[in-house]
């Protein structure tokens, strides 16, 4: 099922018909298709998911905006309205996450919960030297994007699944790419906005991520959601949805089904 009104709802997919509903958020490097391998382990019986594409990837490829986080953020909520959703949870993958904790302060009564996969802090991610100029290189390069899909893995994956990370990142604009890397990175820092929020939070981090990895996240979303949780996966970096899709599946609905 694909939900479009024109000019005002942003592309989206439905899996499943349970009375837990989700919305899903994918990350800089690709579109909504980047859940596809975690997917096929949802329970459709217990939970609705509503996977989006941000404007600029995937069916949203040519739809103008902003390009910003708090875009991405009034972009899903409109997707819940569309299904009629007034309460959800909320799963942001990298940026994604920054996105979900503005939905949190757009909408605190409609987001039920929040899991975060490698999720960017409220803080934002600020990235220096040769990492900036390796992302916004990125932008345009598709051999940037296998240098970003191999670093933030731990170096651990083989060419053939390095290169369909890389395909899979095809579907998406110049332009969206570099403002939301903007965004994501050097955009508004709302940690103190959500500091304290009771909310409960799953953060789901790959002990393989050298940049949103264990310590960052408990240094950062732990010390600000007080009903936060970490969950480590030792096999995966900063692609878990790809790189430990069952596993991540069976976590994030044991956490959502509470």
């Amino acid at each position: 099922m694909t939900g479009h009104v024109a000019g005002h709802v942003i592309p989206y997919e439905v899996q499943g018909s349970g009375p837990e509903r989700v919305l899903a958020l994918h990350h800089w490097l690709s579109d909504r298709s980047s859940f596809g391998r975690m997917r096929r382990y949802l329970d459709g019986s217990a939970f609705s998911y509503a996977f989006v594409d941000c404007r600029g990837y995937g069916e949203a490829m040519d739809t103008p905006g902003t390009y910003t986080m708090e875009e991405v953020a009034a972009d899903a909520l409109a997707v819940a309205d569309d299904l009629g959703w007034n309460t959800f949870s909320v799963i942001g993958h990298s940026m994604g996450g920054k996105a979900a904790q503005l939905m949190l302060l757009d909408a605190p009564s409609r987001v039920r919960s929040i899991v975060g996969i490698s999720p960017v802090p409220a803080s934002g991610f600020p990235l220096e030297g040769e990492m900036w100029e390796l992302f916004v290189g990125a932008v345009e390069d598709s051999g940037n994007r296998r240098t970003i899909f191999d670093v933030t893995t731990g170096s651990r994956h083989d060419d053939a699944w390095l290169d369909a990370r890389v395909s899979g990142s095809g579907r998406s604009s110049s332009a969206a790419l570099r403002s939301y890397l903007e965004s994501w990175t050097r955009g508004s820092d709302i940690h103190e906005r959500l500091e304290g929020n009771p909310t409960p939070v799953l953060v789901v981090a790959g002990a393989n991520d050298p940049a949103m990895g264990p310590d960052a996240m408990r240094s950062t979303w732990l010390q600000w959601y007080p009903n936060a949780e970490l969950q480590v996966f030792n096999d995966a970096g900063h692609f878990a949805p790809d790189e430990s899709p069952e596993a991540l599946a069976t976590v994030v609905e044991r956490f959502l089904g509470r």
